[in-house]
């Protein structure tokens, strides 16, 4: 296990997650984390979540770390996959469900609805725009969601659900990320 990044706040500040090398795995790097989760400080707290593309579990062991009621981690590679599930034993926690499922076939079955969501599919593959039409055409959204979508820093995100709105955006080396408010 070569590879280890530091959940930065909440009940699991410091505690290192670790995990493989998977091809495409890309952890959020976590002066971006720190920027979404002052974003959504008000945000996690009770929050149902919904973690696409979990990869390493950056994003959803840091939203369970700071309060999340339950965190929904969706990943099709099982040694990623693996290593979610052993970083949730390490850590304790009985918040964070792991799932191991290709995210469109995931978002094709029965939804639930969630009030937070991390998306950082695989770069140069176009999933951002699909994947954000699925979640709100297959009601996997509470009427209030916030959704995270990470891409690389070219991508535009044409054709995105009408009843989204851009809340906040930045860019960080060659990654974009933005967060949205869904209007129900």
């Amino acid at each position: 296990m070569a590879n280890k990044i530091r959940i930065i706040g909440g009940e699991w500040r410091s505690r290192l997650l670790h995990f493989d090398d998977v091809p495409g795995l890309r952890p959020t790097p976590a002066r971006v984390r720190e920027t979404l989760f002052n974003w959504l400080q008000y945000d996690v707290a009770g929050s149902r979540c919904l973690d696409l593309f979990a990869g390493s579990g950056a994003l959803g062991f840091e939203a369970a770390s700071r309060g999340a009621r339950e965190v929904v981690q969706v990943e099709s590679d099982a040694k990623a996959c693996k290593n979610l599930r052993a970083n949730a034993s390490a850590l304790g926690g009985d918040k964070n469900r792991i799932i191991e499922s290709d995210v469109e076939r995931f978002l094709a079955g029965r939804s639930e609805a969630f009030d937070l969501v991390f998306m950082d599919p695989p770069f140069a593959k176009n999933l951002a725009v699909k994947t954000c039409l699925l979640l709100e055409q297959n009601g996997w959204l509470a009427g209030y969601a916030k959704i995270y979508v990470e891409t690389e820093v070219d991508l535009e995100l044409i054709g995105m659900p009408d009843n989204w709105r851009m809340l906040k955006h930045k860019t960080a080396g060659e990654v974009a990320y933005r967060l949205f408010a869904r209007a129900s």
